[in-house]
């Protein structure tokens, strides 16, 4: 069997979304004749831990770690945060105001940790790596990013072994949301642009998940781009249960910082509460994962806080189960420039559990296009009050009907990602033949 050299910061036991893309694949990737080789970071600063992924872990699977410093204990020093605060998403949810040194560190990163806060790990896992492939040779190679560290390596493994590599985009690297907000110098933003050029450069093919950020990586650059969007895995999907006739239902997942917060979203549901007899009572909104202030202060000027349920991070199973279990789902696109291409992961488990969405962002952007394709969901911009009441009023009176809890039925097969899976080796088979 072939073998693929896999690098990604994320691995278990992280939690969150990032983590899937490369844990799926490794699971996938062998009945496509593809034996896959992890390469991880040791002792890593996750910003959650979950080790109900671990049951995607095959048992013979080799996993190589690698050393990593990362410089989030000093920034926790020096903003008085506790050792265990989740620190990663500093840029959209914070619990208060950022302060001055929150500031400054957010410049040292930015400058000095190029292309992010692992840049530390990226030269000792080259020289690691390149002992490695010397002793057990690889057929390609696939790096995942971000963090961009793991392309970078991948770049420099490329250099000096001449493997075949792909460069795999879940976030664009200097057309990603935060990029604006890092605060960089001429000499740190020309240091990024250099970098991910010399990736563009370099890599024989290029991945990303939608088809709106593939155009925009070509207009900076990047060559020979295909698209393979995040997908689900139909096994974290059985035996979940459907809603069972509670509570009206309101559930978003994942992190839901000040660029996701929806003010006439709320007072959308504020003014069903004043007119819609029931419907306060019925009202349950569950946000799950990190908050921001924001947020928490626009529900409470819409006077619906008795109705939010705050649980924070939770496992992925746990996740899965609010999400399976959920009247309508929410699905918020940052209110950043390059929404049109986003499609967050929870799109995909959205339409595996079978449940309606709603989506808020550009009605014409990636996301909104699968809502509507598959049936599964409706978009509306931000602002679009009107829209956004009606959809709702909708989706309560079919839960008043008793009808809102039947599962959709829509043919979702092409986000499998055993399919999807199936797509990375064909571009691997494609590369190693023409080796």
């Amino acid at each position: 069997m072939k073998r693929v050299l896999i690098i990604t910061y994320y691995w278990p036991p992280s939690g969150g979304i990032g983590v899937l893309r490369c844990l799926k694949l490794s699971k996938y990737l062998r009945q496509f004749g593809w034996e896959p080789v992890i390469f991880t970071a040791d002792n890593a600063h996750y910003p959650t831990i979950d080790h109900s992924n671990d049951r995607d872990l095959l048992p013979d699977l080799t996993v190589l770690r690698g050393r990593i410093w990362e410089p989030y204990h000093f920034y926790k020093l020096l903003t008085g945060q506790k050792r265990d605060a989740n620190v990663n998403n500093v840029f959209y949810v914070q619990d208060k105001k950022p302060g001055l040194m929150h500031r400054l560190s957010v410049w040292v990163r930015s400058n000095f940790f190029i292309p992010d806060a692992r840049a530390l790990w990226i030269k000792p896992s080259v020289r690691f790596l390149l002992e490695y492939v010397q002793e057990y040779p690889v057929d390609a190679i696939i790096s995942t990013g971000p963090p961009h560290s793991s392309n970078r390596i991948g770049s420099l493994l490329r250099k000096a072994t001449g493997i075949p590599w792909i460069a795999d985009f879940q976030d664009p690297w200097t057309q990603v949301d935060y990029y604006q907000l890092l605060h960089l110098t001429a000499w740190g933003d020309r240091k990024h642009r250099r970098l991910e050029q010399d990736v563009f450069r370099t890599a024989d093919r290029s991945v990303i998940v939608s088809p709106s950020w593939k155009q925009d990586l070509e207009h900076i650059g990047a060559r020979k781009v295909s698209v393979i969007p995040l997908g689900f895995d139909p096994d974290d999907y059985r035996n979940l249960a459907s809603p069972d006739g509670g509570k009206f239902t309101l559930t978003h997942l994942g992190i839901m910082g000040y660029d996701r917060n929806a003010p006439v979203l709320f007072r959308a549901l504020q003014e069903l509460c004043d007119s819609e007899p029931g419907f306060r009572d019925d009202l349950e909104i569950q946000l799950v994962g990190q908050v921001d202030h924001s947020v928490t202060e626009a529900l409470q000027a819409a006077g619906l806080e008795d109705c939010v349920q705050l649980p924070g991070n939770v496992s992925r199973e746990a996740a899965l189960r609010l999400t399976a279990s959920s009247m309508v789902l929410l699905l918020l696109l940052n209110r950043q420039d390059n929404a049109q291409g986003r499609i967050p992961g929870k799109l995909f488990e959205y339409l595996a559990v079978r449940r309606p969405f709603m989506v808020l962002g550009p009605p014409d952007a990636d996301a909104a296009r699968i809502a509507t394709e598959t049936g599964a969901g409706q978009a509306f911009e931000y602002e679009d009050l009107e829209g956004i009441r009606g959809a709702v009023m909708q989706y309560y009176r079919q839960y008043r009907a008793g009808t809102l809890a039947r599962p959709l039925d829509t043919d979702i097969e092409p986000y499998s990602v055993i399919k999807l899976t199936g797509r990375f080796a064909e571009i691997l088979d494609e590369l190693h033949a023409a080796r």
